[in-house]
């Protein structure tokens, strides 16, 4: 079953590359951020990504024109991030026209 799982995640991870050019991660916080300004440690905790691994990932959202980083406007240690015109039309184009499911995922969510 282990297997299959993974296989299933790595065809939906690949759907998500074919046609939106973003990974699940990449994915999973455009979602978290939606239309709001959210702290870096929000997205840390929505998403459950580790730290440096959200560092990456956010820096990679960033390179794509995704991803607006903000400093707090009382503590300049702190990261706010938006999403850019460019991450609002993928969130937005990722909602209306959905993504293939993988069979193996669609039946661990029937009835659900």
């Amino acid at each position: 079953m282990m297997s299959d799982l993974c296989r299933a995640m790595a065809e939906l991870e690949n759907n998500l590359t074919i046609i939106y050019d973003i990974s699940l991660n990449e994915a999973m916080v455009l979602c978290c951020i939606g239309g709001d300004r959210v702290a870096a440690g929000e997205i840390a905790q929505t998403t459950r990504l580790k730290a440096s691994h959200l560092s990456k990932v956010l820096r990679l959202l960033e390179d794509k024109g995704f991803l607006q980083r903000d400093l707090g406007e009382r503590d300049k240690r702190q990261m706010y991030f938006s999403l850019t015109n460019e991450g609002t039309l993928c969130l937005t184009r990722l909602k209306q026209e959905g993504l293939p499911i993988p069979e193996f995922l669609g039946k661990l969510f029937e009835g659900s």
